[in-house]
């Protein structure tokens, strides 16, 4: 999962970083409301924002407008420090999709988050299937026919993205994307270095990682 955080409070913003991270997602930060607004108009690959309202240069609750405008459909988390009822109910009518008020528990964070994108996927289960493959985001644990594969965490990343987009088409582009965060380099090569690992974990039983060559990457299962 990519995350983006808008967020001025850097003591807070390095303790979402930290805490997202080490739950797997790629997550990028930025410190005001005219850096936020313009990076969510210029990248597509997030899957969810977690927005302060009361940043400095541009209010969340202007980027909320613009963001719901250009029509996008991104979930939105909104945090601030003024927990009132009408500073809740501003943020829901311009598109938040739920709200925090701080101080709050990073754990609950976590749980907000999973329940945002399994909103934002169509899925109330924190389990995505394919055929005998099942990947449970909450525990990040990948197992077939209920037995446990060791992945490492770039692994589990590029599975997660494969399985959300099953049956699809994936680029090498697009896989860059949705795993590494601003200023982080992973090779067009390393994707293919990735994929090759992966493959070597699950394609045991009727489930394949098949190559687009020249195009991506598709999960499929064998009939």
């Amino acid at each position: 999962m990519r995350i983006l955080i808008a967020e001025d409070d850097q003591v807070l913003a390095d303790a979402l970083l930290r805490s997202l991270r080490t739950s797997g997602a790629a997550v990028d930060h930025v410190a005001n409301g005219s850096q936020a607004d313009t990076a969510l108009m210029t990248h597509d690959e997030f899957d969810l924002l977690i927005l302060d309202l009361g940043l400095p240069s541009l209010h969340g609750i202007e980027i909320l407008k613009r963001l719901r405008a250009r029509g996008s459909q991104l979930p939105v988390l909104v945090l601030t420090a003024a927990d009132s009822v009408e500073e809740r109910v501003k943020g829901l009518d311009h598109g938040a999709d739920d709200y925090m008020a701080k101080p709050f528990s990073l754990q609950e964070l976590e749980a907000r988050v999973r329940a945002l994108t399994r909103r934002g996927m169509g899925t109330t289960s924190n389990a995505i299937r394919h055929g005998p493959l099942v990947y449970d985001q909450a525990g990040r644990v990948a197992t077939i026919d209920g037995k446990m594969i060791e992945l490492s965490a770039r692994e589990l990343g590029l599975l997660e993205v494969l399985l959300q987009r099953a049956g699809r088409l994936v680029s090498k582009d697009q896989l860059v994307d949705r795993l590494c965060e601003w200023g982080e380099e992973v090779s067009l090569n390393a994707i293919e270095v990735y994929i090759h690992r992966l493959r070597k974990k699950i394609e045991k039983g009727p489930v394949r990682i098949a190559t687009v060559r020249g195009l991506g990457y598709c999960l499929e299962k064998i009939q």
